[in-house]
């Protein structure tokens, strides 16, 4: 736990949450913003800034439970998917500094549009290749 942190204050208890999941590392609970139908937030109960300093155990964990609450919005709750967003870091959005996925369930024909839309590449698809290739 992180002084100062909403999402640690929530997952403390500190602060309410309507919770979705809570088990020893992970929560889940409704995001509070009224944008989406649904739309939940997950984060390690351990603070880590974003997906760049989470350990790989609690991102493990994280993900997990990402899955087990998406599967039970599709097999129990009448959802036909969902949309998986996360930012990590300022530069990337992000605007707590406590990692977290959010799950945005879908039903067909809902018309959301919860994929960015972009300007288009500055550089050569090949150029860039050759720059990140980890490869």
């Amino acid at each position: 736990m992180m002084n100062n942190c909403i999402f640690c204050s929530i997952a403390g208890g500190s602060l309410p949450s309507m919770k979705v999941f809570d088990d020893e590392h992970t929560l889940a609970f409704m995001d509070t913003a009224g944008d989406v139908d649904g739309h939940i937030l997950v984060i390690p109960k351990k603070h880590a800034k974003n997906i760049l300093d989470c350990g790989e155990e609690e991102l493990s964990y994280l993900m997990k439970t990402v899955k087990k609450v998406a599967l039970h919005l599709v097999e129990k709750c009448g959802y036909s998917g969902v949309n998986l967003l996360n930012a990590s870091d300022e530069s990337a959005g992000q605007s707590v500094p406590h990692f977290h996925i959010h799950i945005i369930p879908r039903k067909n024909g809902d018309n959301i549009d919860a994929w960015p839309h972009f300007e288009g590449a500055v550089h050569e698809t090949e150029d860039i290749f050759r720059k990140i290739s980890m490869i």
